[in-house]
């Protein structure tokens, strides 16, 4: 799936394509709209990775 297609799919904005596209912060709700479409578990997309500073 092209990203064009997820956005329509899932309703997403361009901003929020913008933001996944730079690895910035999304709401959940956005997070469960894309595992609809692409019927997958959350964990499929989220990866937690621990700041650097921790």
């Amino acid at each position: 799936m092209i990203k064009k297609d997820l956005k329509e799919k899932a309703e997403l904005s361009t901003a929020t394509m913008a933001k996944l596209g730079k690895n910035e912060s999304v709401s959940l709700d956005v997070l469960v709209r894309i595992c609809k479409v692409l019927n997958c578990e959350i964990g499929d997309v989220v990866e937690i990775v621990k700041d650097k500073r921790e």
